[in-house]
């Protein structure tokens, strides 16, 4: 888990192509899937589609009920994140608030100046951080992302009350990229 900025309408699409590979390893035909055992291919397949399930969960706790499940109507799933499929305010706020789910989403998907603002809010957020009482608050890497891995390596405790305290009050300079909301989450995820 990293931080991560919030899903532009334009990400859509980039939600859609992760949603295609996610599936499409779902109900994978190819040689080497059907040469593993049964049980090897049950878990696989049940590891591959678990973010979809979750990340329906989560569409539909944030109000948009009728999000199709991706088990028993795969391609309208699919069909719901098409680019080309209108999409409500209601949806791209779900959709925002649980594109953490999705593995592949990340900032490999952002245009260059997504990219370029959210490394520079991630190095002020870790600037921020180091005078906020953690001077050993490691910058980000050259995608932007500050991951729990990171943060261990450098010495520095997810428990500790002082560094929630600390990040709710650099979350500001990151301009939206990194809220209290993100902040509670990646603590709580660790």
């Amino acid at each position: 888990m990293s931080f991560r900025p919030p899903l532009a309408p334009t990400a859509v699409i980039a939600l859609a192509a992760a949603i295609s590979l996610l599936a499409a390893g779902c109900g994978s035909s190819s040689p080497a899937a059907s040469s593993a055992s049964p049980s090897a291919q049950q878990s696989a397949s049940a590891h591959s589609i678990e973010p979809a399930i979750h990340f329906t969960a989560c569409m539909r706790a944030h109000r948009v009920p009728d999000f199709p499940d991706p088990t028993t109507s795969p391609r309208a799933w699919k069909q719901a994140l098409d680019p080309s499929t209108p999409h409500s305010p209601a949806f791209l706020s779900a959709a925002a608030a649980c594109q953490h789910l999705l593995p592949d989403l990340g900032p490999r998907n952002q245009s260059t100046a997504d990219r370029r603002a959210r490394v520079a809010a991630a190095l002020a957020f870790a600037r921020c951080m180091r005078g906020h009482g953690f001077p050993s608050m490691p910058d980000p890497t050259s995608s932007g992302d500050i991951n729990h891995q990171m943060i261990a390596a450098a010495g520095i405790d997810l428990r500790q009350p002082a560094l929630v305290q600390a990040a709710d009050a650099c979350a500001p300079v990151t301009h939206g990229l990194i809220t209290k909301a993100a902040v509670a989450r990646f603590v709580a995820g660790q």
